[in-house]
């Protein structure tokens, strides 16, 4: 009987310790998941291209199941009465930084837009090679895309889109400081205003969109000046020499109206 009583215990003992053996893997499997989900890796060609974003990781989920995705082909438009945006930019840019996925420019705090009774102010400028979105399939050299947010973190995003021509003097001062490698950023002493770089012209499209990279959230207010703005053919190549093609493809417009 006390021998029976042993080899119980010593069974129970065993398969106490196989099962903590067993959960403990998986906390450290589980948690070596958690920590790769922070540094994920994405970008314009290979395996972390745009179309497989989706599946790199459940935050960046919405980029292949959203249905307002972004960019996309401007056409079928609808006309109606735009509302005015007013532009009140009157601080200067902060600083340039190659984030090794495009070309920002930071911008200090106090330059705002107006619009639908929302004023969100200008975080930031990006730029893509070639253009993100596009005109009844025509595609532009570049893009610059200027972030704003309100207090509540809606985003709303002002597209100017470069085509090939005479020198931008903006571009000029900007590319003088061009990070070229990742993670590279040089302050701007020169006073760089964005006004400086939009058309005079500033009637738009408007559509309901998406950030344009991971995690590609939904809910942006997306205006695209339907004047270009022009940029030379040494300045683009400047620019994609440090960067190449960083632009997503147009995603499906999925029935969204675009106003003009």
């Amino acid at each position: 009987m006390k021998k029976v009583l042993l080899i119980t215990v010593c069974f129970m003992f065993l398969i106490v310790n196989i099962g903590n053996a067993a959960i403990k893997k998986h906390q450290i499997k589980k948690h070596s998941v958690i920590k790769n989900a922070k540094n994920i890796s994405w970008g314009y060609s290979g395996a972390g291209s745009p179309e497989n974003w989706g599946k790199l990781d459940k935050s960046f989920s919405i980029c292949s199941e959203g249905k307002n995705q972004s960019p996309v082909n401007l056409t079928a438009f609808v006309k109606t009465a735009i509302k005015n945006i007013y532009f009140n930019y009157n601080t200067y840019a902060a600083e340039i930084l190659n984030n090794g996925h495009a070309i920002e420019v930071n911008y200090s705090n106090g330059s705002t837009i107006t619009v639908d009774k929302t004023t969100f102010e200008l975080k930031k400028i990006i730029f893509h090679a070639p253009s993100e979105n596009t005109v009844e399939g025509r595609s532009y050299p570049m893009e610059a895309q200027l972030i704003h947010s309100d207090k509540h973190g809606n985003i709303a995003i002002i597209a100017v889109l470069l085509t090939e021509g005479s020198e931008n003097e903006f571009i000029k001062t900007l590319w003088t400081q061009l990070p070229k490698k990742s993670g590279e950023k040089n302050s701007l002493a020169e006073r760089l205003n964005v006004n400086n770089m939009l058309p005079m012209d500033r009637h738009y499209f408007r559509f309901s969109g998406s950030l344009t990279t991971p995690p590609c959230t939904e809910g942006v207010r997306w205006f695209i000046f339907k004047n270009a703005i022009t940029i030379s053919k040494e300045q683009i190549k400047t620019f994609t020499d440090v960067m190449h093609d960083n632009n997503r493809p147009v995603q499906q417009i999925n029935g969204r109206v675009i106003l003009r």
